[in-house]
């Protein structure tokens, strides 16, 4: 009998190690958004040589794959137009079956504090947009603060729909961002992967081997001094908090960062890496745009935060399918979280509009630094988005010229056919120019879109 009995459980510890779970990472689950008229990585593990079967539930197509001798499977199916809810069942020796998942535009939301603060800090008009966030085609999924000195496969956290209570502690510019999207892009679901972590570097959020090999970006990182709201060392967030979703596929990213990389000559060089390390990991130039930090206190240093804010507009330059939105004109220079969340989420979600879906083909961008020329004692100073060209309060005191000496002057200014023409007594052969430059200074030169010129120094 006891003979029988040992058999019996050694039979089922064999039965129940040949009878492993399908197992997904936490970025596939219930109520997730894919990304429309793609093909999309689905990938997971279960037993070696265990034959998955997927069937997608909008044409009920089947997939197949064979999960290798390191217990992994990933397979690629095609997405259809916007739509849902669908299911997705995934069979192995067991089922798992995925439910009310949406086809539609997928974003990843990531940055420091500015791109994490939700209504529950405290937003403008936060508790009223609270009470109408109920609409379960918008889907959040928010990543959990986790470090790793090693890339992780997978991480915490689930799919929910925008409810007041989900909508409360998600990015708020995200929310925004996708309400936006949604009235151009009429009914197409919109999923939103948040990933943020206050008081961060952009070191963190690249991959570490990116800042080791980089002579500027390393002597840069050995600056960041360890403070106690998170992570200095670079890689620690990717590792955990990005990485363990690379791959999934996704329309584009939303960035805003860089109040912990202020003091930094180099901003533009670290930035640029992030975008390339992030596009070479999913294979994938998506679009990357980024909110430019807003005009501060910051020290004593009277250039740390404006040179952070003309490094980010040079990354416009430097990299490809970027886009910047200025937010100077709704800033606060005492605080370094603008509560104006709402305008913010607007403004990426209408160059995204414009850029990525070509359905606004009005003005989403600020007016940025073009060129200058000298036309004698006078420099002419030519704009990117420079329609409808205005001094807020008709007449600007943010000019300022250098000659040679490179030692700059207050100058004044006017504006004809959208150009900036600049004088100084002080200067009769101008060589540089810049704008706005200080710390604190809220640009006082719009477009016709009511969007504040950026920041500025010649090169």
């Amino acid at each position: 009998m006891k003979n029988n009995i040992f058999k019996f459980v050694f039979i089922l510890m064999i039965s129940s190690t040949m009878m492993a779970n399908v197992t997904l990472p936490n970025i596939f689950g219930d109520n997730m958004v894919l990304q429309r008229n793609s093909e999309v990585k689905i990938w997971g593990w279960a037993n070696p040589k265990e034959e998955i079967k997927l069937v997608s539930g909008w044409n009920n197509q089947e997939y197949k794959v064979v999960a290798n001798n390191q217990a992994q499977w990933e397979l690629h199916i095609k997405t259809p137009e916007a739509g849902g809810p669908y299911t997705i069942s995934i069979k192995g020796y067991d089922e798992v079956i995925l439910k009310n998942i949406l086809i539609g535009e997928v974003w990843v939301c990531s940055g420091q504090s500015n791109m994490e603060m939700s209504v529950s800090w405290g937003i403008d008009n936060g508790e009223e947009e609270m009470k109408n966030a109920m609409n379960p085609n918008i889907r959040f999924f928010t990543v959990p603060k986790l470090t790793a000195t090693t890339p992780q496969n997978n991480l915490l956290g689930n799919w929910v729909e925008s409810t007041p209570e989900t909508m409360k502690n998600f990015s708020a510019i995200g929310y925004f961002f996708a309400k936006r999207l949604r009235e151009d892009l009429k009914n197409v679901p919109i999923g939103l992967i948040s990933s943020n972590w206050g008081g961060t570097p952009a070191e963190i959020w690249m991959p570490e081997e990116v800042v080791q090999n980089d002579p500027v970006l390393l002597e840069n990182a050995k600056k960041l001094n360890e403070q106690e709201y998170g992570p200095r060392q670079p890689g620690r967030a990717y590792n955990a908090m990005i990485y363990p979703f690379v791959g999934f596929k996704i329309a584009g990213t939303l960035w805003y960062q860089g109040e912990s990389n202020v003091g930094s000559l180099v901003y533009d060089q670290t930035l640029s890496a992030l975008i390339t390390s992030w596009r070479n990991a999913w294979n994938d130039e998506f679009p990357f745009y980024f909110v430019q930090i807003a005009p501060y206190k910051t020290g004593s240093n009277n250039f740390s935060n404006v040179t952070v804010r003309n490094s980010q507009r040079k990354v416009l330059k430097d990299v490809t399918k970027t886009g910047m939105v200025v937010i100077s004109d709704i800033s606060d220079t005492i605080d370094i979280h603008p509560k104006n969340k709402k305008s913010v989420g607007i403004r990426l979600a209408n160059f995204a509009l414009a850029d990525t879906y070509k359905v606004n083909s009005g003005l989403v961008n600020s007016p940025l630094y073009k060129d200058f020329k000298i036309d004698k004692n006078k420099a002419i100073v030519s704009f990117d988005s420079a329609d409808g060209l205005y001094f807020k309060n008709k007449t600007s005191n943010q000019f300022e010229l250098a000659g040679a000496d490179g030692v700059f002057y207050p100058a004044e200014a006017s504006i004809k056919n959208n150009q900036v023409i600049l004088v100084s007594k002080k200067v009769v052969n101008p060589a540089k120019v810049r704008f706005a430059w200080g710390n604190t200074i809220q640009s006082d030169l719009f477009n016709k879109a009511n969007l504040p010129a950026s920041c500025f120094i010649s090169e």
